[in-house]
């Protein structure tokens, strides 16, 4: 389950720096932040 989060989370930090190259600023940051937090290395959503 834990890598799944981790692939989860890169997807999402790659979705949002294409984002930000697109000029979506807002959206890219709001995908960055959601992958950092979905990660294991950060305050996971599905952790205990």
């Amino acid at each position: 389950m834990e890598f799944v989060l981790w692939i989860i989370a890169v997807i999402l930090v790659i979705a949002g720096i294409v984002a930000i190259v697109r000029s979506q600023l807002l959206w890219g940051i709001v995908l960055i932040v959601v992958g950092l937090l979905v990660g294991p290395g950060g305050v996971s959503i599905f952790s205990k």
